[in-house]
């Protein structure tokens, strides 16, 4: 079985505030220092290290490509969530993953707020089929298609636009924390289990693509995938 999921966040202001001896500025003012002090390549998006989890989404597909279950969390207690993410890995012995940037951003976070919470992750994430920088059980969508960094990461929204699917419909990664302030946690799966379809929809084309799914199948489970990703929008 193979684990397509994606992970949404907000900076961990309190932590924040430790790392920049911060105390008493205010939430926009220590988001300006950490992205001068803290990101790479100016880029202004933090480290995996300094966010926190508040949703994630997940879809279990048969290696075949066919879908059969969605699950998804969202909520303020961090740990529960780890938690729920960690039993439903469980709920298969030698799964895969698939997810577009997990490998840069959303298992490193796994990995450091579990630390936080002391916490234990599921053994198969520490796998060689898993941690192996080329392995065929853990794919991020980034490094296939840049051929693990020798040429660009193309973006999920822009692999839509490639392939004439429109992605990044219900919001945009840096809405996340505005509609976390407005109390928005629903919302906020929502979106992440848009992702998912997006990075699952990206996954079947390119399987299709390599020749890994015949072009009977594959039209079953596009169709159903689009479908399935409309009435996502819909709302």
């Amino acid at each position: 079985m193979i684990f397509i999921f994606d992970v949404e966040t907000i900076p961990d202001f309190e932590f924040l505030r430790r790392v920049l001896n911060q105390p008493e500025i205010d939430e926009e003012e220590l988001l300006l220092q950490a992205s001068e002090e803290l990101t790479r390549n100016n880029s202004g998006f933090l480290p995996p290290m300094y966010h926190r989890m508040v949703s994630w989404a997940g879809l279990w597909v048969e290696n075949n490509g066919k879908p059969v279950q969605k699950v998804a969390w969202n909520g303020e207690n961090e740990k529960e969530g780890l938690k729920s993410i960690f039993d439903t890995l469980l709920t298969y012995k030698d799964f895969g993953l698939v997810h577009h940037n997990g490998r840069g951003f959303d298992l490193p976070l796994l990995t450091y707020r579990s630390m936080k919470h002391n916490m234990q992750m599921p053994m198969r994430l520490n796998h060689y089929d898993i941690r192996y920088r080329f392995s065929k059980e853990n794919v991020d969508l980034m490094d296939e298609f840049s051929n693990y960094g020798a040429s660009s990461f193309p973006k999920l929204k822009h692999l839509g636009y490639l392939i004439d699917v429109p992605f990044k419909q219900t919001a945009e990664g840096n809405e996340v924390l505005a509609m976390y302030r407005d109390g928005k946690l629903a919302e906020i799966e929502h979106y992440c289990y848009e992702d998912v379809m997006a990075t699952y929809i990206v996954w079947l084309r390119m399987k299709y693509t390599v020749g890994d799914i015949p072009e009977d199948m594959f039209s079953n489970l596009n169709d159903r995938a689009l479908s399935k990703l409309k009435e996502i929008q819909a709302g």
